[in-house]
């Protein structure tokens, strides 16, 4: 990894700060109710890389993890309540919310749990209704 390109990151008052290096497995945008409600967006627009990418720089033990259900470990920084990741065990990645990297060129690929859409986005990426078959979903397609 030395060799490869470095993104900085961090929260939203900047207590904690991270790098991810090299490449994303996957971009693209979720839309399933967990992200909305956990973004209070309409729509979450997702990095994820593998666990040894990230490196917490600064602030490690400033940040909270709050679990829904046992596929996502959401990480926020206690003093501002940025968010920071989302770790996915079950898949072995951790999701690095695209907005926190704002040098990462974001090419989004696909976007998941679309069946849960509340904003339908006609971008042309294909929409699938739950997850890629290689991430242990159905990876059915939806239409836009």
């Amino acid at each position: 990894m030395d060799n490869e390109k470095s993104y900085h990151g961090c929260c939203f008052c900047g207590a904690v700060q991270f790098t991810v290096t090299g490449e994303p497995v996957e971009m693209g945008y979720c839309h399933c109710e967990s992200c909305r409600h956990w973004s209070a967006g309409p729509v979450n627009a997702f990095t994820l890389w593998k666990p040894e990418a990230i490196k917490v720089t600064q602030g490690a033990d400033n940040i909270g993890t709050y679990n829904k259900t046992p596929a996502s470990y959401r990480k926020w920084c206690k003093t501002c309540g940025g968010h920071l990741f989302t770790e996915h065990p079950g898949m072995k990645l951790i999701d690095v919310y695209a907005a926190l990297l704002p040098a990462l060129p974001y090419t989004p690929q696909v976007h998941v749990h679309y069946q849960e859409t509340v904003l339908p986005l006609k971008d042309g990426l294909p929409k699938i209704k739950d997850l890629p078959k290689e991430m242990g979903g159905s990876g059915e397609s939806m239409d836009e």
